[in-house]
């Protein structure tokens, strides 16, 4: 009897073990997807929407979230973290990078009832261009004990939601954010590489030729 138990057992676990092998990787990449979702205001009702960040990886980072929201047709930046920021009203600083652009450094304020969220509204479109032009943004919080919380969260697929937001807003979209992607210097150099040393004379001497067009005429 207990043979046939540990062998049904085994067979039961031998099951088991390849979904969960299947189930996990889905789960951590919806972990790293950003998110469009609506919600119903408790207090007036009205419904409001957001992009939300995945989360990053603990150990790494500290456990920040970033939002997108839009509420009562205001675009909103928000970050909610574990940690304490600052008194519930009060500024704060934020600094945000794009890719490898130099650090954008702002103030954020956290909301009226927590000492762990905070928001923008005031440099909230900025924010979002430039986060549709890069694969990812590197964030810091500055809280009032003096400590700096970080995090990073990838950008490649949140476009869509954040578009979703903006739309919701009744907001244009940035030029760089209509039809095809804007073609950054990172994918320039790598395809650059990829070209021959007779190509590459090529693409320069025509690159050369057009920065001269735009260089301003001086009169004789």
């Amino acid at each position: 009897m207990k043979h046939k138990r540990l062998l049904t057992f085994t067979q039961t676990v031998q099951t088991i073990i390849p979904v969960l092998l299947i189930l996990c990787p889905l789960s951590v990449a919806a972990d790293n997807t950003w998110s469009y979702h609506q919600e119903s205001d408790r207090l007036s009702n009205k419904t409001f929407s957001f992009a939300q960040s995945p989360l990053p990886p603990r150990g790494l980072y500290d456990y920040i979230r970033m939002e997108i929201i839009c509420k009562d047709n205001i675009l909103q930046v928000a970050v909610d973290a574990d940690n304490l920021i600052a008194s519930q009203g009060r500024a704060f600083g934020f600094e945000y990078q794009i890719d490898k652009n130099p650090p954008v450094k702002l103030q954020m304020k956290t909301f009226k009832d927590t000492k762990r969220r905070g928001y923008t509204e005031e440099s909230a479109k900025r924010i979002v261009d430039d986060m549709l032009t890069g694969q990812s943004i590197f964030i810091r919080v500055n809280t009032m004990i003096r400590t700096v919380l970080s995090a990073a969260m990838p950008l490649d697929n949140a476009a869509e939601p954040i578009k979703q937001v903006i739309a919701d807003c009744g907001l244009a979209l940035p030029s760089h954010a209509v039809g095809d992607a804007a073609y950054s210097l990172i994918e320039f150099e790598q395809a650059f590489k990829q070209l021959t040393s007779d190509q590459q004379q090529q693409v320069l001497g025509k690159i050369k030729q057009m920065m001269l067009l735009q260089q301003p005429k001086t009169e004789p």
